[in-house]
């Protein structure tokens, strides 16, 4: 079951193994992900499209921080 951090009144979603952004995320929101690579921030825009950064955070901190900064700005 997804985590939701609400930060500056954004979504930031934590998800866990197997759990996707699109089943769990709605417009606005941002995406926290683990993979083996590292993790993952990503943006869901107004139309459903999914963005992310192009390289994972090396921890869940560095990318937790790195979604409220972008909540700072909002989301679109």
């Amino acid at each position: 079951m997804p985590t939701v951090v609400r930060h500056r009144n954004v979504n930031i979603v934590v998800l866990d193994s197997g759990e996707t952004i699109g089943g769990h995320c709605k417009p606005g929101d941002i995406a926290i992900t683990a993979a083996p690579d590292g993790w993952w921030t990503s943006f869901v825009a107004k139309d459903g499209a999914v963005d992310s950064y192009d390289r994972p955070y090396g921890s869940y901190n560095e990318a937790l921080w790195a979604a409220k900064a972008a909540a700072e700005f909002g989301v679109d």
